[in-house]
This record gives C-alpha cells, sequence and structure tokens, in this order.
C-alpha cells in the first residue's frame, strides 16, 4: 500500500475560488467576513470572536503551522477580490491508512451560492490526487443539514450516526458521518 505524500498547504484554482494560505493581511476581513458572524458559530466549538486581535492571533499560529506539510488549511477567496470569506481545513486522522477529515466554515453572507461545495470538491480532488489520501470524510450535526447537503453534492456518501458522540455551542450532539474513499472516484460530484 502506497503512503500520503504530504505538501502542505498548496494554492487551489476553482471556477470562483482560490484556496490560498492565511496571511496577517487577511485578519480584518476574516474577522468581519466570519470569525465575528454569530450565525457561523453555533456547529463550532469556538465562540464568535469580539476583538480583532483574536482574529490575529489565530491567523499567526495558523501562519506559523505552514511550515509543516502535513498541515492544510486554506483561506476560501472569491477570484474577484481575494479576501477571505471562510476556512477550509483537513486534519489526518490515520497516517498508514490514508484517512483524513475536512472541517468548514463560510460567512453567512456567502451561504447558499454553492461557494462551499465548490471548495470542498477542490480539497478533496487536491487531497485524493496530490496527497494520495485513501479515505476522506466530513461530519455534520444533524441541525445542520445543509452542510450534509454539501457533503452529498461533493460525492461523499452517509456512513453513519454516532450518538452523543460530539460538542460544539449547541452542545452535546449527534454526529452524521459522510465520507468518500479514492477507489470510489466520486469526488466530482455527481
Amino acid at each position: 500500500m502506497e503512503g500520503m505524500i504530504h505538501k502542505g498547504t498548496q494554492v487551489i484554482f476553482t471556477e470562483r475560488l482560490i484556496l490560498r494560505r492565511f496571511t496577517l493581511a487577511d485578519t480584518a476581513p476574516a474577522f468581519e467576513n466570519w470569525m465575528s458572524d454569530e450565525k457561523v458559530t453555533p456547529f463550532l466549538t469556538w465562540q464568535p470572536y469580539t476583538k480583532l486581535s483574536a482574529a490575529r492571533g489565530t491567523l499567526a499560529r495558523w501562519i506559523s503551522a505552514y511550515d509543516n506539510d502535513e498541515f492544510y488549511l486554506w483561506a476560501i477567496t472569491l477570484k474577484d477580490d481575494a479576501l477571505p470569506i471562510g476556512s477550509i481545513d483537513a486534519r489526518i486522522i490515520d497516517e498508514k491508512a490514508g484517512y483524513m477529515r475536512i472541517g468548514y466554515c463560510l460567512g453567512s453572507k456567502w451561504w447558499g451560492q454553492g461557494i462551499m461545495t465548490e471548495a470542498l470538491r477542490a480539497v478533496i480532488k487536491f487531497l485524493f490526487d496530490e496527497v494520495r489520501a485513501s479515505r476522506i470524510e466530513a461530519r455534520h450535526a444533524p441541525a445542520n443539514p445543509a452542510s450534509g447537503e454539501v457533503m452529498k453534492k461533493c460525492g461523499m456518501r452517509y456512513e453513519a450516526t454516532l450518538k452523543n458522540a460530539a460538542w460544539c455551542n449547541i452542545g452535546v450532539y449527534d454526529t452524521i458521518i459522510y465520507s468518500v474513499l479514492r477507489t470510489d472516484n466520486t469526488a466530482d460530484g455527481d
């Protein structure tokens, strides 16, 4: 079995988006576009930021982590202005199995426009084609079905619901797991 080939966070271009590394210049737009957006955080584990300095500190930690080729975190930006409107990351769950988990968030102003589907599809393709991941999963809370719809549109399939298996700002919840395998050849969607 071949192993993963870590390349770190590389720039990815899609029809409407540029997925790229964060810079400190992204602090104000990241804060304004989603980090302080109360609509974004109910299903996340952090509270909306109330101070720009908190966003700066988070971005500084992310930027320093880019030195690690096993760190995958992209700013989601529109090609039109290249300002960050959200983030998408992938974490290694099991290196030997080639198993990774993706998480994402997007400012509410950009919901319902297919932006997250476009970003997720591109990251799945990158992780399969470039990093050689074998399995990619994502999870969502039952009260957030729109996130599950994004996963389905990207070729991910329902796998399981784990009862009381996760915590976010709404409390302990059942977590719904979707996954796709490199051998499924479905990352381009239906």
